[in-house]
């Protein structure tokens, strides 16, 4: 079989069985998740997959509100049409916090994988900001190590391909009522991007 032919075959099949298994009833077990509908795109141990974000130590209640805007449509950037929009379109609010908490419950590993000659410019920019530009430094919200908060999002060890990404998708209006982020990031040029997305991936 064609290479190409068979991976659209996989994640054509892979959002199915998505699909399906968020249809289940609603149930706050654990044991009862199909966690390995998720795992086909964030990997085995949920540390993020070609481009799917890492969900493992993400923070619980921001878990669970993005699989609430991947069903009502507000989070649209291409992947998320593509994959959760139809994977969510049936999800229970049980299912979504019997998800959110087991996935924040696992360790997270950072990904390593930014441009190490980036690092001190994304650091800096973390911490300080750019007044000139009039961005407020990322650990206001986001915490000295990028740990995150209830709602706001760990972004510690996150890959480098997927922060950058969003950060682009934001700048192009995607996600727009992810507030502040939208405005935070069309004021960042592609070289700041590209510096806290290394950044980042390497934090602990």
């Amino acid at each position: 079989m064609d290479a190409r032919i068979a991976s659209g075959w996989i994640k054509r099949t892979s959002v199915t069985l998505a699909i399906a298994a968020f249809a289940a009833p609603p149930t706050q077990s654990q044991e009862d998740l199909p966690i390995r509908n998720c795992t086909w795109c964030h990997g085995s141990s949920a540390q993020g997959l070609d481009g799917a974000p890492r969900l493992a130590g993400q923070r619980a209640q921001y878990i669970e509100r993005q699989l609430e805007s991947f069903r009502d449509h507000s989070r649209d950037n291409p992947a998320s049409k593509q994959y959760m929009w139809g994977a969510t379109a049936r999800l229970s609010s049980a299912m979504a916090q019997g998800f959110a908490h087991y996935f924040a419950s696992l360790p997270a590993e950072p990904a390593d994988d930014g441009d190490s000659s980036l690092v001190a410019a994304g650091k800096r920019m973390y911490e300080e900001g750019v007044p000139d530009a009039n961005i407020v430094s990322c650990i206001v919200c986001h915490g000295p190590k990028g740990e995150g908060f209830e709602g706001i999002p760990r972004l510690g060890g996150l890959s480098y391909a997927y922060t950058k990404n969003r950060l682009e998708q934001w700048r192009e209006g995607y996600h727009a009522s992810a507030r502040p982020m939208p405005l935070v990031a069309r004021a960042m040029t592609a070289k700041e991007i590209a510096a806290l997305a290394s950044y980042l991936s390497f934090l602990k």
